[in-house]
């Protein structure tokens, strides 16, 4: 398949999309063999019967608000906006979720599918670590056993998350393998996976993977587009004129974009990670340097070589180190609807910092590279602009590596 490059098309709204098969446009789809194609059919239909009942919506929507503690706030960054000059700075803060993420709406909503199903044990991939958080969290909460997956080089630089997941119960596998980092945890949960889907459920932690992952992962989290379209114009009287937010398989990008949507004086922005540089295994920019490919079961862009394997990617935030990306951004990005830029690790540690001291939030060097961008833009756009940027997570997973870096 061939990417669309229609930037007059109309985008369909985001509830219609993927199509029966789970395409989004060109891009996601189920690229798996037979036996594990009807797994995931399977998993589609049950979502898609149990989303439509009132008891699985209420529970739903009562851990949110009871369990995770939403709605997440809208805060205006006064002393970033007045330092940068130029536009102002709001902050989604899903950092104030309970396990300190976005991850959580997902995990809760994939957690609930498994138990539905009658699954025995629940498998997860995680590079950060809030992925993994999050999911141990919700597993202990619906009473299933919990495996997570994680690369070597993001044990030691994610330890906080680590030692959490092992608190609250679930089975840590270091992956050894490859680069050691996401895309070789994401390998390696589906090799364990396959070993017997009938019983076990790989939840994704991202708006990645075989249909219907990206749909699932995007519903749950359209949680924070919803609250955002609703509380920024009661806030401010408008809607916000950017919605930014960092990309690396694209899940809380994914969320707050989905309620922004169908306004098209919104201008929607993700921002992906160009880390040390622009050679191969410096970065992991897919959607700014990248071609369609397949990979992991869903055709989308991809950082590839020359036969369409997976280049190595780096970044220093180890959330974003994804050689693909969700098909729905990829879907976007062809039609117009959003743009993607790049932001290196220098300019992520900067606005690490400049949050942390101006305004007393530690942000999770994932969020660091939205904020980064929005820095390095605001004071090219008028005082009447504003900036509604997803701080997607907290940084306290990421506290120790950041001071070690920097000496501090």
């Amino acid at each position: 398949m061939t990417p669309t490059t229609k930037k007059t098309q109309k985008l369909p709204s985001a509830h219609m999309l993927p199509d029966a098969e789970g395409y989004f446009g060109p891009y996601g789809g189920q690229v798996l063999p037979p036996h594990l194609k009807a797994i995931m059919d399977d998993i589609a239909t049950a979502y898609l019967k149990v989303r439509e009942t009132a008891a699985y919506q209420n529970e739903l929507k009562e851990l949110y608000q009871h369990y995770v503690g939403r709605p997440s706030p809208i805060y205006y960054a006064s002393r970033l906006t007045e330092a940068c000059g130029g536009a102002k700075f709001y902050f989604k803060r899903e950092d104030l979720n309970h396990t300190g993420a976005h991850k959580i709406n997902h995990a809760l909503g994939e957690a609930l599918l498994a138990k539905h199903m009658g699954k025995t044990k629940v498998i997860a991939e995680t590079g950060a670590g809030q992925h993994g958080v999050a999911m141990a969290t919700a597993c202990a909460l619906v009473g299933l056993p919990c495996e997570i997956h994680m690369g070597a080089v993001d044990i030691v630089k994610e330890h906080p998350n680590v030692t959490k997941m092992k608190i609250l119960g679930a089975k840590l596998i270091a992956v050894e393998s490859g680069t050691k980092t996401l895309k070789d945890a994401v390998d390696s949960a589906f090799e364990e996976y396959v070993k017997d889907p009938e019983n076990f459920f790989y939840a994704i932690g991202s708006v990645v993977g075989p249909h219907p992952f990206p749909m699932m992962v995007r519903d749950f989290q359209s949680i924070v587009g919803k609250e955002a379209r609703e509380q920024f114009p009661a806030m401010t009287g408008k809607l916000p004129d950017y919605v930014v937010a960092c990309v690396g398989g694209g899940s809380n990008a994914m969320g707050i974009f989905s309620g922004f949507m169908d306004d098209e004086s919104v201008k929607l922005v993700g921002v992906e990670p160009c880390g040390r540089g622009l050679g191969k295994g410096d970065h992991a920019a897919t959607l700014t340097y990248g071609k369609p490919g397949t990979m992991h079961g869903f055709h989308s862009y991809m950082l590839q070589d020359a036969a369409g394997e997976p280049d190595p990617v780096y970044s220093i935030a180890s959330g974003l180190d994804y050689p693909s990306v969700g098909p729905h951004h990829s879907y976007l990005k062809d039609l117009g609807r959003a743009e993607y830029h790049g932001i290196d690790d220098t300019a992520c540690l900067d606005a690490f910092m400049q949050l942390s001291r101006l305004e007393g939030i530690i942000p999770a060097l994932e969020s660091a590279h939205a904020i980064a961008w929005a820095m390095r833009e605001a004071k090219n756009l008028g005082s009447e602009v504003n900036i509604l940027i997803n701080l997607s997570g907290r940084g306290d997973k990421d506290a120790d590596f950041v001071a070690e870096k920097l000496g501090l």
